[in-house]
């Protein structure tokens, strides 16, 4: 590994402002999503933009497929829903002029699909107008076929130049606003093609595994490649792609950033894989808890919770966390930073649990 691929922290970039998001390395990580409703449906669209705003997604891309769709983003405005909104364009580079001026706060093309730089640098000139930020998206089936050649397949240095092509000619234009993704359905495909770009340019870089498929395995398939770039100081916006309701998108991109140490605030929860110690019904208690975790406002504390499925062991085990439960014979401890602090029966603990936490957030 060079030098030059060691940040000490985040990567250092360029700001970009997308709406109320700022997308920089001095920012914190931010999560995307996109609908998958009929952009047509102007309704089904806002009030699934609506829900996965409301799950934490901190931008929604949509698809504009013809012009009728690009009133979608005023259509979202007037419904009193705030969060940025991104247009996703291909072939025609007229919608994602049309979707700027109707109130896009973001644009997402593929230069290779467009017809030309020109076209590219039209779309740049209303951008420019309205401050509006350019994402360049390269995938393996939109390299220019001079890089194709000149690599013999769609490789991670040949997205990654192709990337970086683009950037350059809107930069000679003057227009700098710009974020890059190079996404492939193979995890190390994207990882070293985002690396290079990584070390060619002052751009944020947007990062994920497209086409990763079901919620299981393209869960895993994210987190291994946006992990692994995260943990390398790479990345600067998110979106975990999967074949499924967007929503659960946002709560991986959560999950990922929470694993990765990237998460300020919220609840971090540990919980041991039992053994034959085991005094709980653990998954139980897991079950009633995690959807009941992701609702709780933390009040920008961050909060490790430990469930842990004996006794003796877990609050030894689980000090570090700021509270925890741990089974016993017919009964639960609690216990805060190790220290047991109360019992409660089996049945009782995840309420317990839940009070516990809403204690810590009302502390001074």
């Amino acid at each position: 590994m060079s030098d030059k691929q060691l940040w000490k922290g985040r990567r250092p970039t360029r700001s970009v402002r997308a709406g109320s998001l700022i997308i920089s390395g001095t920012a914190p990580v931010s999560v995307q999503s996109m609908t998958n409703t009929d952009t047509s449906d102007f309704k089904a669209t806002a009030e699934q933009t609506k829900a996965l705003a409301e799950a934490g997604c901190d931008a929604v891309r949509i698809a504009v497929p013809d012009k009728h769709c690009v009133g979608i983003f005023e259509y979202i405005r007037q419904e009193g829903i705030t969060v940025p909104l991104i247009a996703d364009i291909h072939f025609d580079y007229r919608l994602a002029i049309e979707s700027v001026r109707h109130g896009a706060d973001k644009v997402r093309v593929n230069p290779g699909n467009l017809g030309g730089l020109e076209r590219l640098f039209a779309v740049a000139d209303v951008c420019a107008e309205r401050n509006v930020p350019i994402r360049i998206g390269v995938n393996s089936g939109s390299i220019q076929k001079s890089l194709l050649e000149k690599y013999g397949s769609p490789t991670a240095e040949a997205l990654a130049e192709s990337a970086l092509e683009y950037v350059r000619a809107l930069e000679r234009e003057g227009f700098y606003d710009i974020v890059v993704s190079v996404k492939s359905s193979d995890v190390m495909t994207m990882v070293e093609a985002s690396r290079i770009v990584a070390e060619n340019c002052e751009c944020p870089i947007h990062i994920g595994v497209t086409e990763a498929g079901t919620p299981q395995r393209g869960t895993i398939k994210n987190a291994v490649g946006i992990g692994a770039l995260l943990c390398l100081g790479i990345g600067d916006t998110i979106r975990v792609s999967l074949s499924s309701d967007p929503l659960l998108e946002v709560k991986a991109g959560r999950y990922i950033l929470d694993a990765c140490g990237l998460s300020s605030s919220g609840i971090d929860l540990i919980s041991c894989p039992t053994c034959g110690r085991t005094k709980i019904n653990l998954f139980d208690i897991l079950s009633e808890l995690e959807n009941r975790l992701d609702e709780i406002d933390t009040k920008g504390k961050r909060i490790k919770v430990a469930v842990m499925g004996c006794a003796v062991n877990g609050p030894g085990e689980a000090r570090s966390a700021d509270v925890g439960i741990a089974g016993g014979n017919g009964d639960a401890v609690i216990f805060r930073h190790g220290e047991i602090i109360g019992r409660v029966t089996n049945s009782e603990a995840a309420e317990a649990l839940i009070r516990e936490i809403y204690n810590i957030i009302n502390e001074d």
